[in-house]
């Protein structure tokens, strides 16, 4: 429907806990989706979640066929998540490359859990669940953090693996 701004960090929107959906299929919210959608794939984005937008609702949408921004990443269904819980479903963790459309330009080493399940529901009240592993687990967990007001450089463990993607990665171009 429209592709909207994506805020950045320090807008202090991004900082909030993100409040449950309350009604499914309404029209707003079938909104909010398509422009969610719109803005993501106008950036190549793997995700992009309500309050990145400025909407403070638990709604993120994610997917990734063949992208830029992550060539190196295998296919992720595109999927439109609300009220989601994780769970891990192992201790194994890894710390990967992630960029984030709240600051563009800059990429960080972050933890994450390798193996996850995740349930919510999608924006017609129908349940989700699933237990994925890989880029799929690390999209989804990046994407519920904004829900809880966290900004990926908050999980970067050393301040050495955070900078501008072109100084970091010169031989990529984003």
């Amino acid at each position: 429907m429209a592709v909207r701004d994506i805020l950045r960090m320090g807008d202090a929107r991004l900082l909030r806990l993100a409040e449950k959906v309350e009604s499914f299929a309404t029209p707003e919210l079938n909104a909010l989706v398509a422009d969610l959608s719109d803005t993501m794939r106008s950036q190549d984005g793997a995700g992009l979640a309500a309050p990145q937008i400025g909407v403070n609702l638990q709604v993120v949408v994610f997917g990734v066929e063949r992208n830029p921004r992550y060539p190196d990443a295998e296919p992720v269904p595109f999927t439109v998540l609300l009220n989601p819980v994780l769970t891990a479903l192992s201790e194994a963790v890894e710390e990967a490359w992630e960029g984030c459309l709240s600051l563009p330009g800059l990429r960080g080493k972050v933890p994450r859990h390798v193996h996850l399940h995740y349930a919510g529901f999608d924006q017609f009240g129908q349940p989700i669940a699933r237990e994925v592993a890989g880029f799929h687990a690390r999209v989804v967990q990046h994407e519920t953090d904004h829900l809880w007001g966290i900004l990926y450089p908050r999980r970067i463990r050393d301040l050495r693996n955070f900078g501008f993607s072109d100084v970091l990665f010169p031989e990529r171009v984003e």
